[in-house]
């Protein structure tokens, strides 16, 4: 008789943006009695995999320690002022210069193998940045699913001239933070963007890199239909993206990317908060500020945002700021009276979900963007690095969002502008609240954990009957 057993594979790097929507996924699967689930990431993450394990369990595969080249957090400062800084393409070279590093993934690609071996899972799961873990499931011709925790245009549109892409030659390049409707000059931009990626690859160290690559493939053994950057794309049995085609400008989007919407578990998700949610039903207008666990400020921006603080206790409006804790070093002893700080919240799902909460003052990753929108609440912006550029000039077109003229320096007077604006605007929360609906409409957690299980490598064969 053959076996009935249909295990999946969730694969992820530890990246609290990148793991968090398949955590959610994992444990929707888990919630509906899902057998023989197994998540592989690294060994830090044990503890909230083994969580997400709500009904059926969710196995934890080791893949060793956090690689400082794959982990953006462990950066030195340099290096994170070179993929941080303003100039677009200057910083978007700077990641590629830090990231592509082949050996950096054979110790994960070898431990997620024989996890492989040992598991036999019918289907992978594969956070879209993994690439390990995608070129792992193609070379064993395993199928999997991609998770995209970014706009679809992001993993769709080609960074180089002359390569496949599903978005036009004019479409705006992922990290560009170009608009859609552009002008001559940005046009021209957008074209030469893609012709100065190129040409880093042609230069000496990375040319040596892109030969070393080569031989860890090699040695590997893992497939040429492995290579390209949309082979990911285009070998995976279907592409769940977070988002849906209304954050993003239009192009066709190809058939097998599935758009669900944000990737939100069951509210409250953190309903022992030690007091957090008392406080914001409290205060009838709270400013939620938070820049993700990547943001590093320096102590004259902190002082920036205190004096930002201040002022808007003048107009009856509370902040509440998630700080990192080895930040709050830079805070002084006497807080403004209007502000509540944070190492850590509990949930920030549960935060934005509160009716208090009406703007979120983000970094606009991929996740926190459609997070913020998901719960129909507006932002100000001051886009970090790579992708959160994409998303505030995004933000902006639709309506939802303001950008700061001058996110480097945090300028007092700029802030306050942008924050009042979109506060006192109605159009904002508006616009946000329609965007939220649209978010939820596309069904989530549960609408990917269904399109997952219909697929044929899980769906068993009486159902396939019917």
């Amino acid at each position: 008789m053959a076996s009935t057993r249909r295990p999946v594979l969730f694969v992820s790097y530890p990246e609290s943006g990148l793991l968090n929507p398949l955590l959610v996924l994992a444990e929707e699967l888990s919630r509906n009695g899902v057998e023989d689930l197994y998540f592989a990431t690294d060994d830090n993450r044990r503890e909230q995999v083994e969580a997400a394990g709500v009904g059926t369990p969710v196995h934890f595969v080791p893949l060793g320690d956090v690689v400082p080249e794959m982990s953006a957090v462990t950066w030195d400062d340099e290096t994170y002022r070179e993929v941080t800084q303003r100039s677009r393409f200057r910083a978007h070279a700077a990641v590629i210069r830090h990231t592509f590093s082949p050996r950096a993934r054979v110790s994960k690609y070898r431990a997620l193998e024989e996890a492989v071996d040992e598991i036999a899972p019918a289907l992978m799961v594969v956070e879209s940045m993994c690439n390990f873990g995608y070129e792992l499931a193609i070379t064993k011709g395993i199928p999997f699913t991609l998770g995209v925790p970014f706009m679809p245009s992001n993993v769709l549109t080609s960074h180089v001239p002359f390569a496949k892409s599903y978005t036009g030659p004019d479409f705006p390049v992922p990290h560009s933070g170009l608009p859609h409707a552009m002008t001559l000059r940005q046009r021209i931009a957008n074209r030469v963007f893609k012709f100065r990626t190129l040409a880093m690859f042609m230069t000496k160290q990375l040319r040596e890199r892109a030969a070393e690559d080569q031989r860890v493939r090699d040695s590997l053994g893992i497939s040429g239909d492995a290579a390209g950057f949309m082979s990911r794309i285009e070998r995976a049995e279907m592409v769940l993206c977070y988002s849906i085609p209304e954050l993003d400008y239009p192009f066709p989007v190809p058939a097998h990317m599935r758009l669900v919407g944000t990737m939100v578990p069951p509210l409250p998700q953190a309903p022992d908060d030690e007091g957090l949610a008392q406080w914001l039903d409290e205060r009838d207008s709270v400013v939620y500020m938070g820049f993700g666990t990547i943001t590093r400020l320096t102590a004259e921006q902190v002082r920036a945002l205190l004096e930002v603080v201040r002022r808007l206790a003048d107009r009856g409006t509370h902040v509440l700021w998630k700080l990192p804790a080895e930040q709050q070093h830079l805070l002084p002893d006497e807080l403004p009276q209007n502000l509540r700080v944070e190492d850590w919240v509990p949930s920030q799902l549960d935060v934005l979900a509160h009716q208090h909460v009406k703007l979120f003052f983000t970094h606009a990753g991929g996740n926190g963007f459609h997070e913020g929108l998901h719960f129909g609440k507006p932002l100000v912006v001051r886009p970090l690095w790579v992708d959160c550029d994409d998303q505030a000039v995004r933000g902006h077109d639709f309506g939802v969002s303001r950008t700061l003229d001058h996110p480097e320096t945090f300028d007092v007077e700029d802030v306050l502008d942008k924050l009042t604006t979109v506060l006192d605007e109605r159009g904002f929360t508006e616009r946000a609240e329609v965007f939220g609906q649209l978010l939820r409409n596309a069904g989530g957690r549960e609408a990917a954990a269904e399109l997952l299980l219909e697929l044929p490598a899980l769906r068993d064969e009486e159902r396939a009957r019917i």
